[in-house]
């Protein structure tokens, strides 16, 4: 007898945390996308599922008094893959699954590494409102037929956080994305974090901060800090070369 094909992996959601696990009303979602590689079939790593916890507890905690959510999104494979571009297929789904699930509220796309570029390809979503991507890999213009998009980001708000040390996804491979998005989209900023590398690290706290902060804003209108809206205030270069302070965040409460 022949052998029966498995069902093929699709997406999922990871655990409810926030709102959801709490079961009080949920008031918007964020998103977290993990790390993967350029190609691959095989399931994704636990550790890059795993990578993303400590953020995403940040952001409940910061978002707790606002009814936020939040899902880590587990991939059907741990690669890119070139055109099929998987990783923001999934991130898509999810976020139609956020919608079959809460219903209208807004949500946000926190990535980082490759989960960076899913979450700015899929912001073209309607319920999407804000990105964050921390370190996001983009492929170098040669690598590439046609440049990364940017017409999705239209109408979102935008921030993207990179170490000026990533020896992985280069850093002024985002700065370039982030001036083309500039020139469509005034809601863009980006700051650079210092001497830190692609896993962010060193800055672990500050990046954490900085996201919170521009999650509450955007999805629940708190307002930004100052280096925020100044950030999302300034012309290129200065509002996309904005440096990360060391000790963002501490007091803000968040």
């Amino acid at each position: 007898m022949a052998q029966q094909a498995l069902p093929e992996r699709g997406a999922r959601l990871g655990r409810p945390m926030g709102a959801a696990a709490a079961r009080r009303t949920v008031h918007g979602v964020v998103l977290l996308l993990p790390e993967g590689e350029p190609s691959g079939t095989r399931r994704p790593s636990r550790l890059s599922v795993a990578a993303t916890l400590p953020l995403a507890r940040r952001l409940v905690r910061a978002g707790r008094e606002e009814g936020l959510a939040a899902h880590v999104v587990h991939y059907r494979c741990r690669g890119w893959n070139g055109a099929a571009a998987d990783a923001a297929s999934d991130a898509t789904w999810a976020v139609e699954e956020v919608v079959r699930r809460y219903g209208d509220v807004p949500v946000c796309l926190v990535g980082h590494g490759m989960g960076g570029r899913a979450a700015l390809r899929a912001a073209g979503h309607e319920a999407v409102t804000s990105v964050v991507a921390l370190a996001p890999w983009l492929p170098a213009p040669d690598e590439v037929l046609e440049p990364e998009p940017v017409k999705q980001l239209v109408g979102r708000q935008v921030l993207i956080a990179h170490g000026t040390n990533d020896e992985r996804s280069d850093p002024e491979l985002s700065y370039r994305l982030a001036e083309r998005a500039k020139k469509a989209n005034r809601d863009v900023c980006r700051f650079e974090v210092h001497t830190d590398g692609h896993g962010l690290h060193q800055h672990r706290s500050e990046v954490q901060a900085l996201a919170a902060d521009f999650l509450l804003g955007t999805l629940f209108h708190s307002g930004f800090s100052r280096p925020v809206a100044d950030a999302l205030a300034a012309p290129p270069p200065l509002g996309l070369r904005m440096p990360l302070a060391a000790g963002f965040g501490a007091n803000l409460g968040r």
